[in-house]
């Protein structure tokens, strides 16, 4: 009969392991959902506008609107990777005018403009000119469509494509002042 024996050392090597393993669980817990946060793409639906207005509170953001569908909104993303790179402590967020079923195109065109640590939202709802109103009541679905937004939430829509310069000028205008 074959007989396991362990010494001294065996164990207090065994309760080391067995110790780090709460360590282990919260550092997952930690790491694990900032790692997928960049391939996620949020679902945006009604309210959604207001929550993400609440979570911006008292912070100047851009908010961009634009389309799979799009190819001015395409041509957007390298000044918007650019931007971002630039200023990343601006808050930037874009939603995908497009429903859920492109959840896949979406992410990938994101990707591939190194654009999906920025925070994305996707439509997730049918009524899509409900979304639409809920944004802005003066918006007509126009792409690309980009809002500033200065700490007080005070907003400026532009339809369009910008350039770099527009860009460049608008965060001038809605960043806090030294």
């Amino acid at each position: 009969m074959l007989r396991l024996v362990a010494d001294k050392g065996d164990k207090v090597m065994l309760a080391r392991k067995i110790r780090l393993i709460p360590c282990l669980l919260v550092w997952l817990c930690l790491v694990a959902p900032a790692a997928n946060a960049a391939d996620t793409l949020r679902e945006f639906v009604p309210g959604s506008y207001q929550q993400i207005l609440a979570q911006q509170a008292n912070q100047p953001f851009v908010f961009i609107i634009w389309s799979i569908t799009c190819p001015s909104c395409i041509k957007d993303m390298e000044v918007i990777k650019a931007l971002h790179k630039a200023t990343p402590d601006l808050k930037i967020i874009m939603l995908a005018a497009d429903d859920l079923s492109s959840k896949e195109q979406v992410q990938s065109i994101l990707s591939k403009h190194e654009l999906s640590a920025l925070e994305n939202w996707v439509y997730a709802d049918d009524n899509t000119q409900k979304l639409s109103f809920e944004i802005d009541p003066q918006w007509y679905g126009e792409l690309p469509r980009t809002y500033f937004f200065d700490a007080k939430h005070q907003r400026t829509g532009v339809s369009g494509v910008l350039k770099k310069a527009d860009f460049e000028a608008m965060f001038a205008k809605i960043s806090p002042k030294p």
